[in-house]
């Protein structure tokens, strides 16, 4: 089957860019130019137009790839045309009438690029990264994952891995002969050694994952504090309702900032207060719930509500800062003991101290997106993978003697299977479809 679609971003634009891949591309480009094919890799002036009746559609490049020295592995081909919504429209259009073309599905070009053989999975999950990055932070790191370095590592250990299994099955083929006993010695070395290089990856504070997904803050108190405000103040738009009746909020509200090149994802959360109403209970329990993910939490209390008797005594530690708004309603009578607490006095409605608590978040930021390890763990299911590769290991060290070996065996194989998962060494047909559902069209 051959797949095409728009690979430039939707909307009006000078040029757009559809990709063509699969056996039939030399039939579509021949009949949308009536030419013969162009040389490899050549930038070259065609006129595209209708395959029934040779109207014309459009003039722009064409670029042709024949397979496997292509991006997907098979034939390709790239069509740079005029970016408006009728010219890819009707080359659409063309091209779904030739026999064996459809539209191409969500990263379907780069999942064919894998089953090519072309990359490996960690390498097409950063392709997705950097097409989604925002901040100047998360462009660097998908380069990094592109360039190779994690894969090479997570290669490096897989390999080690096998060469300690051939030895355990060696035992295991020939129970007659014994093996030296370095080499048994050694078995538990290496594995050992393997298992705590691991570990030292998993050791890394979350820093692959919060630069890809975004540092957590939630924005949290009692209802009717300013929480709304103060996020679409840092959102600089209008992203919650801002209303004087408390409970407003009962939903989480996310928006996704820049904040000197780090990515930050703020959540505004449904007020804190007892309430019969059952709508508004779940958005507390959700409130309560992001408070304990987040990576920093922002306590928005007013000088008539400090009280640190109930959830608030509960949220405040040293990944939360507190804030007490509406200074400009006056605050000379509050509870001393609020000072323990370092908070930052202000008021959103006139913009007093705001810079105070911008530099405060930002202090909280640093070193939060630095880590020593050169191998960074950018998702949840490179992290489960490798804890399941470490508890194997570990079983494997507890039963690790000769006669234990066909047992062990099965610990080094499930090791081994798991670090295969993270750049797709193995049959993970059952995670293909999840990695790649996440690209946009065209990719």
């Amino acid at each position: 089957m051959t797949i095409y679609a728009l690979s430039s971003g939707q909307g009006v634009s000078g040029i757009a860019v559809i990709r063509v891949s699969g056996s039939k591309t030399k039939n579509v480009i021949k009949k949308l130019t009536n030419l013969p094919i162009p040389s490899p890799r050549v930038a070259t002036i065609r006129k595209f137009s209708k395959i029934d009746n040779n109207e014309l559609i459009d003039e722009g490049i064409l670029i042709w790839f024949p397979g496997p020295n292509s991006y997907t592995g098979e034939d390709m081909a790239e069509l740079h045309v005029h970016g408006s919504k009728s010219v890819i429209e009707e080359i659409h259009l063309s091209i779904s009438k030739i026999g064996g073309c459809r539209l191409a599905e969500p990263g379907e070009f780069t999942k064919i690029a894998f089953q090519n053989g072309k990359i490996n999975l960690l390498k097409a999950e950063s392709i997705s990264d950097l097409i989604s990055s925002e901040t100047e932070i998360q462009r660097q790191q998908a380069l990094k994952i592109m360039s190779g370095k994690s894969s090479d590592k997570f290669n490096s250990l897989r390999e080690k891995l096998l060469k300690i299994l051939s030895n355990v099955e060696a035992k295991i083929d020939f129970p007659e002969e014994d093996l030296p006993a370095d080499i048994i010695k050694n078995i538990k070395i290496d594995s050992e050694k393997i298992r705590k290089e691991i570990e030292k990856i998993l050791d890394d504070q979350k820093v692959g994952e919060r630069i890809r997904e975004g540092f957590k803050i939630a924005i949290i108190g009692p209802a009717n504090a300013g929480k709304s405000s103060l996020l679409n103040y840092l959102s600089n738009r209008d992203v919650a309702i801002v209303s004087e009746i408390a409970g407003t909020t009962r939903d989480v509200i996310e928006a996704h900032l820049n904040l000197d090149g780090y990515p930050v994802v703020i959540s505004d959360t449904a007020g804190i207060r007892e309430s019969q109403d059952e709508i508004e209970k779940k958005g507390i329990k959700l409130a309560l719930k992001r408070a304990e993910d987040a990576d920093l939490n922002i306590i928005v209390i007013e000088p008539k509500n400090v009280d640190f008797t109930g959830f608030l005594n509960n949220l405040v530690s040293d990944k939360s800062i507190i804030v007490i708004n509406k200074i400009d309603q006056g605050y000379k009578n509050i509870n001393k003991q609020i000072e323990k607490f370092n908070p930052i006095f202000l008021s959103i409605k006139n913009e007093t101290n705001l810079d105070e608590l911008i530099n405060r978040i930002k202090d909280k930021l640093n070193n939060k997106f630095v880590s020593p390890n050169e191998t960074l763990i950018t998702r949840e299911r490179h992290r489960q993978s490798l804890e399941a590769c470490v508890e194997n290991l570990k079983h494997f060290e507890k039963k690790n003697s000769q006669e234990d070996f066909d047992k062990a065996a099965e610990d080094l194989r499930l090791a081994t299977r798991h670090l295969g998962m993270i750049v797709g060494k193995v049959d993970v047909e059952e995670i293909i479809g999840s990695i790649f559902n996440d690209f946009c069209i065209g990719k």
